[in-house]
């Protein structure tokens, strides 16, 4: 049983279809799994255990009656609370929404569960998915399963919590600003932020319009590459309501001759100089690399020593409008201190002059960074420059600098795990490609994820 819980997703999906297992026996696993875990971590915060086997009974009975949904037919899947979900509360960690349902699916929910995904629960996120520690008022903080004392991250610390111990097969998270990426760094699990566009963002806690709103993106996270690249191909494509997503050209990883990729990285963005056991780590797969016969070259990508400036300056150019709209729409009068506390820091307002210079600054940073790929197909580099911390220790915002980078930007950024720290601690590996090609990104993580696991064994997990 535990083979068939701890495999890939198209090794359920064939368990299932095969009638190796019952979608039933599959979902009871999991769900065993988080009676047992969850305590300890307050990861899932909303079960629609009963609907879920329920849902995996019809699963075997249309199966037997030769009906096959998708390929997700029978298996289980959480859902980040960011994400509205049209039969289970989705609070987006704010109170006026605690006891919210939307009687709708967001987008990449609604076509996950079309291929035949099952839905387990809820997993945490902060307060409109706007920090980079899982906490809010609603269900209180999420604990890091290597570390009860850590935080997992932000804002998808639920998902890769509760993913990291075994307990889910999967999740969708969101990023805008790391909130996939920091979270897989910090659990030692795979996540992917798609393109700009990839992903319709209809149905996620931060609107898809306005002027940030080409900062999120829904992306897959799973434990291993290739189930990234299986849950892609399922919920990208426009859904003809986000009015940034994009019809775009889908590109397999396995056509990619990884040998041929022009690889580039970094260890120091020239903002925040990451623990020398980061830099090691991503050293050492990089030793791996050059072994095998690649060629790796030292660089940056020109201006990324801007990234922190601009964000900043971005996130305060709307005078605090955008949380005020969030607060007023979800009829939340007391926010959590994070949002209070942004909230105030957000007021002061841009005069025309300053407001257009943040865009042009902006739209300049996203085109100059474009000239790397003129010599380079991806970037190699860290998630962060840490391991997860303690759950009241103070962030020190630069250091979230290497994610949030490519959000400005819109590029496609994958995170695998790549050591192991001191303490015992996860330390991730970040692989950025050019617009839409993702599949750079899932090959080379493929192929190093493979390559580590040779050389290094089974990471130790958190259980």
């Amino acid at each position: 049983m535990d083979e068939i819980l701890d495999g890939s997703l198209a090794q359920m999906a064939t368990a299932v279809t095969t009638r190796a297992i019952t979608s039933a026996r599959l979902v009871r696993g999991f769900l065993d799994r988080i009676e047992r875990l969850n305590p300890a971590l307050n990861a899932l915060v909303y079960s629609t255990a009963e609907q879920a086997l329920k849902q995996a009974d019809k699963a075997d009975a249309d199966l037997l009656a030769g009906t096959l949904h998708g390929p997700l037919h029978g298996i289980p899947m959480t859902i980040k609370d960011s994400l509205d979900t049209k039969d289970a509360v989705t609070t987006w960690g704010t109170l006026g929404r605690k006891d919210f349902r939307p009687g709708r699916d967001a987008t990449c929910v609604a076509r996950l569960r079309a291929a035949g995904g099952i839905l387990m629960g809820k997993t945490n996120t902060p307060e409109f998915t706007l920090a980079f520690k899982t906490d809010n008022l609603v269900y209180g903080r999420t604990n890091n399963p290597y570390n009860l004392a850590l935080t997992p991250g932000g804002s998808s610390g639920g998902a890769a919590a509760l993913i990291a111990s075994g307990a889910t097969p999967f999740d969708i998270g969101t990023d805008t600003g790391g909130s996939i990426r920091l979270p897989s760094h910090f659990c030692g699990i795979a996540g992917l932020k798609p393109t700009t566009g990839r992903v319709p963002c209809t149905g996620n806690a931060l609107p898809s319009s306005g002027l940030l709103s080409t900062l999120s993106q829904p992306g897959p996270m799973a434990r291993r590459v290739a189930d990234l690249g299986y849950l892609l191909d399922i919920i990208q494509g426009p859904d003809l309501f986000d009015p940034h997503s994009v019809d775009a050209r889908s590109y397999s990883p396995t056509a990619v001759d990884v040998s041929q990729l022009r690889i580039g990285f970094h260890t120091d963005n020239g903002i925040s100089t990451p623990s020398n056991a980061i830099q090691s780590a991503i050293k050492d797969a990089l030793k791996l690399l050059n072994e095998a016969g690649h060629t790796t070259t030292e660089t940056r990508p020109p201006g990324v020593e801007m990234a922190s400036f601009i964000y900043s300056r971005l996130f305060g150019a709307d005078g605090g409008d955008t949380l005020d709209l969030l607060l007023e729409d979800s009829r939340t009068t007391e926010p959590s201190p994070q949002i209070a506390q942004s909230a105030t820091q957000a007021r002061p307002t841009m005069s025309q002059s300053e407001f257009n210079y943040a865009i042009n600054l902006w739209d300049n940073y996203r085109s100059g960074m474009l000239g790397f790929f003129n010599d380079f197909d991806v970037l190699v580099c860290p998630v962060n420059a840490h391991t997860a911390i303690g759950h009241d220790e103070t962030e020190d915002m630069l250091a979230y600098s290497y994610t949030l980078a490519y959000n400005l930007t819109g590029w496609p950024a994958l995170v695998i795990r790549c050591g192991t720290d001191a303490r015992g601690l996860p330390i991730g590996l970040q692989i950025v490609a050019r617009p839409f090609r993702e599949d750079h990104c899932l090959a080379l993580g493929a192929w190093l994820e493979t390559v580590l696991h040779n050389h290094l064994g089974e990471f130790t997990g958190p259980r």
